[in-house]
Order: structure tokens, then sequence, then C-alpha cells
């Protein structure tokens, strides 16, 4: 760290690739082309502001601890005014936030360190610092895994995460669904054990509760094919119905789980206590909202029940 000359005062500075001063230039390389790499502020000031000597060890702090994943570029608006003029900087300090090259939020005045702290922490989630791993490219590529077939390759990847970040829910769900898919049932509910309980209501916590729940159903209905002559010899044996959709489902059937749920609905609403329904929005739950056999099935059950 190096100590130089700001508005007559003595200010830290910081790694040069980490805060740096840029000129109207400099100021696409600086700004514009490295906010592609990673976000950038960049800090409109003049020698003679007050505020912006309160500011400067502020921000500089803030983008130390930030470890990389944001840089700060500061410009001196008396020696080069052309920028903040197209930028319509009317006071200073100013602070700008670019992000792929556009800006993308802000602030002025001598804000408090909190303020200062809580939006570089808003600008940079899910961002990697250099040198670190990027989780979201991690749980990307465990999703992916997962979805080829491949539990047991996809919980190595998440159980790397979890060693990164205990608490990560997205980690944690997708283990439990590791190994749901594979059938140990307690194996999955222990791990949902994990989820802190502030964040117990997170949609895919609550998703996997609902998968864990079903897969234990489906272990104690029997096999589809026998389910299926059930339906087929009586029609209207509502609990063998009841009880092929919760195996169907358990096999990745969604849409035929669906329509045997349905058919129960059509015949007899209130079979159960309703029984029928309630599972239906217990299969949304766990398909989650955006799948398409949860929208499909959401319009016809809304169909049946409104008609």
């Amino acid at each position: 760290m190096t100590i130089v000359e700001q508005g007559g005062a003595a200010v830290p500075q910081a790694a040069p690739d980490l805060i740096k001063e840029t000129t109207t230039q400099t100021f696409v390389k600086d700004v514009i082309e490295e906010s592609k790499r990673q976000p950038v502020l960049i800090d409109f000031w003049a020698p003679w502001c007050g505020p912006c000597r309160q500011l400067t060890p502020i921000i500089e702090k803030a983008v130390r601890a930030a470890k990389g994943k944001v840089k700060l570029v500061k410009m001196n608006i008396d020696e080069h005014p052309a920028i903040p003029g197209q930028m319509g900087i009317q006071s200073i300090p100013a602070v700008i936030a670019f992000v792929n090259g556009q800006p993308a939020d802000g602030f002025m005045g001598a804000v408090p360190e909190s303020q200062v702290n809580a939006f570089i922490d808003k600008l940079t989630k899910g961002v990697a610092a250099p040198g670190e791993p990027n989780i979201a490219e991690i749980l990307q590529e465990a999703e992916a895994v997962l979805a080829e077939g491949d539990p047991a390759a996809a919980a190595q990847i998440y159980a790397e995460v979890l060693a990164i970040d205990a608490t990560n829910i997205p980690a944690i769900a997708g283990l439990a669904k590791c190994y749901v898919t594979t059938g140990a049932i307690e194996q999955a509910r222990q791990t949902i054990a994990m989820v802190p309980e502030s964040k117990r209501n997170d949609a895919a916590v609550k998703a996997m509760q609902a998968s864990i729940e079903l897969a234990e159903q489906a272990q104690a209905v029997g096999p589809v094919t026998e389910l299926e002559q059930k339906v087929a010899a009586n029609p209207l044996d509502h609990q063998a119905r009841f009880d092929l959709a919760t195996a169907l489902n358990a096999q990745g059937n969604r849409a035929e789980a669906t329509n045997q749920l349905l058919e129960i609905v059509k015949r007899d609403r209130k079979w159960n206590e309703d029984a029928a329904r309630k599972q239906l929005v217990q299969f949304f739950e766990a398909w989650g909202g955006a799948d398409e056999a949860t929208v499909d099935g959401r319009k016809r059950l809304s169909t049946i029940l409104f008609s």
C-alpha cells in the first residue's frame, strides 16, 4: 500500500489493480471494458470536496474487503470534466457502478460505511473473487450431471459446495434430491435437517421436503403394475388410483400421475377428505411452480373445481 495526497489529505491507496485513478482518455478501458470482467465503481471527486475526503477511506476499505470482486476507479472532475458532464453528474462525491459495460446502480454523498458495504454486497452477489471457486457454476454443473442420470457424481459435486459453504440452500436441496433419486430417503431427510431454521421456508427446501414425503409414500404403495390392474378391475377403487398416482410420480411420470388424481377429483371431489386434491398440491410443491406439469396440472384442476 502507498500513500498519496488527495485534496491536501494523506489517503491510503490499495493495490493498483483494485483502486486506481482514471482520465478521460483511459475511462473506456478502466471502467467500461473492465466492468465486463467484474463490477467497477467510478468515484467522481475533486480536491476541494470535503465529503469526498470522508468517503475515500470508507469506499476503499469496502473495495479491499471484497477481495477483487469489485474494482474502484476514481476520476478528478476538475481535471477531467467531460465524462461526468456526459453522465449528468451535478454534485460530488458521486459513485456509479458499472456492470457488463453499462451503469447499473449508484449513490451520492458521503454515505455511512454500512451503506457502502450493503451497496457493494448487493452489487457483487454471486460474483466469485479471483482464485475462489464460482459456486453458481459448480451448482449448474451438479444440476446437469443429476439431469443426465448420475446422482452419485452429482452428490459429490454438491458435497464440494457444502465443504465451502455449509449452509448453501441449493446445494443442500440438490444433495437431498440425489438421495431421493437413489431411494436413500433417510439420508435425504438428514440432509434437509442441515438447513438453518431461518431458511426452512425457502422454496427449494419446501419442495425437497414434499419430495421426501412423496418418496416415502411411494415405498409403501406397491408396484405400478399391480395398482394398474386394481384400477382396471374397479375404476371406482379410489384408494388404488390414489396409490397408483403416488407410484407413477415416484417413477417420474408426472403427467399420468396428475391424470389419475384428477380422475378421482372428477368422480368424487370430496373423497377421503379431499385427499386427491391435497396430493396434487403436494405434487406441485415438489415439482416447483414453474414446472410444465405443475402449470398444466393447476389449470386442469381449476377447470374441474370451478366448472
